[in-house]
């Protein structure tokens, strides 16, 4: 019965060709639209570690002397408290993390100096975000412990400076100071870039890098501090005492991310660093001890606002022209419809029930949506090719995967179906008698 109302639906499109162009345009506009403003949102509120997303926290605490200046702890620590916490080793693993942008060259290559993102990291820092390696593999606890000179690389400057060879082994220089790469990643780029947006909510209009590539250098965080000394990219001071050491002076500039196998240990965790801050307050050092919080991944990202406002805001708007593109399919299918009332009322007279017509005109509701997602794809297709053209951090993620492939299709029947039911109400109810006797 279905192909025999398909046959029905494709003979009544090519009587009716202006009408059908203007009903399979409607929806392809609007799908196109609604299609490529949530793809963006798609590709940007992502899970970045989806194997083990539930089990990473970042944990707070106020280290600020001021009283009553703050209402919520700083999105970094200070020194001291994050290797305190650190080494306390009362997580499954855990990684501090800093970063800083620093000259690099490697000898012996016939390229000018670059500045370079760098990250100072623990060992942890690896495994913890199931960081690929293409070459070599990470450092270990103990060149944590040993300050060694030694380095991972990305596989983006491992392009540029070795032309993508295996360079374990070989030497860059760093702000003057030489290290030994022991590995090479592998293509990664998590999305959002998670694990170093501190002080980067949209909402409060500071830029964070959440779309931005990782980092082309990773060092042991120890001999990050020799080598990187007070040029660390973001940190927050409450004394203007100059030249201070960023170890021991009034600054918050370090992060720390933890991960916790099982809801036992996320509670004894929050119950460990609400202890810490309580124990800080009794040496004087803290004044805000009831300021902590430990946030999961996702938490985090959400508190930080990681899809851009605009972001949201285009998507309503696109689902907003695809509900006028919906009214307007609508009036265009009723007017179709009730223009062969005198053939529905034939059939009807044959013995077709309300049932039957409602059926095969919403199967032609469905194919001018099939038609309409083929016109929809194309235009989302175009819309993501103009965003990847924009200078926006995230435009080279932006891509049409498989799922959202299958939904742009799943949209556009849908939404054609739902268009069609009113019409196809109508249609059905049409009285026979009454349209028998003016043929």
């Amino acid at each position: 019965m279905f192909g025999y109302y398909l046959d029905l639906a494709l003979r009544s499109l090519k009587r009716h060709r202006a009408l059908t162009a203007l009903m399979v345009l409607a929806i392809a506009v609007g799908i196109g639209a609604s299609m490529t403003m949530l793809t963006v949102m798609h590709i940007l509120s992502g899970d970045p570690v989806p194997t083990r997303s539930s089990t990473l926290f970042f944990p707070q605490v106020n280290p600020s002397p001021a009283p009553g200046e703050r209402h919520a702890p700083f999105d970094m620590m200070d020194y001291r408290s994050a290797t305190e916490l650190w080494s306390a080793h009362r997580a499954d693993r855990q990684a501090l993390i800093a970063s800083a942008a620093l000259k690099l060259n490697a000898p012996g290559v016939n390229l000018p100096p670059l500045m370079a993102q760098t990250l100072s990291t623990t060992a942890d820092f690896f495994p913890m975000f199931d960081v690929p390696f293409r070459y070599g593999d990470a450092w270990t606890a103990q060149d944590d412990a040993q300050r060694a000179r030694v380095v991972v690389i990305s596989d983006d400057l491992n392009n540029k400076l070795f032309g993508g060879a295996d360079s374990v082994g070989r030497t860059l220089r760093l702000k003057g100071a030489d290290v030994r790469i022991v590995g090479v990643l592998a293509p990664w780029r998590p999305s959002p870039l998670f694990y170093d947006v501190a002080g980067g909510r949209y909402a409060e209009g500071q830029t964070a890098s959440f779309y931005s590539k990782p980092e082309d250098v990773f060092m042991p965080f120890n001999s990050g501090q020799d080598i990187v000394g007070h040029d660390y990219n973001v940190f927050t001071c409450w004394s203007t005492a100059q030249g201070s050491d960023l170890r021991t002076g009034p600054c918050v500039w370090v992060m720390l991310w933890v991960q916790l196998d099982s809801v036992a240990k996320v509670g004894a965790y929050r119950d460990f660093i609400a202890a810490y801050a309580q124990q800080q307050k009794a040496l004087g050092r803290f004044v805000h001890a009831d300021d902590t919080r430990m946030m999961s991944l996702l938490q985090w990202l959400d508190f930080n606002r990681a899809i851009p406002g605009d972001v949201r805001l285009q998507t309503w708007l696109a689902f907003a022209f695809l509900l006028i593109c919906l009214f307007n399919t609508v009036g265009l299918l009723l007017a179709k419809f009730l223009r062969r009332s005198g053939e529905i009322g034939v059939r009807r007279a044959l013995g077709a029930s309300r049932g039957t017509v409602f059926a095969q005109c919403l199967v032609e509701a469905g194919v001018i949506g099939l038609l309409g997602g083929i016109g929809g794809w194309l235009l989302a297709m175009l819309g993501l090719w103009l965003v990847r053209r924009q200078p926006v951090e995230y435009a080279d993620l932006v891509h049409l995967d498989v799922p959202m492939f299958l939904a742009t299709f799943g949209l556009a029947i849908a939404a054609s179906l739902l268009a069609g039911m009113l019409p196809a109400l109508r249609a059905s109810r049409i009285t026979p008698a009454l349209q028998l006797k003016t043929l």
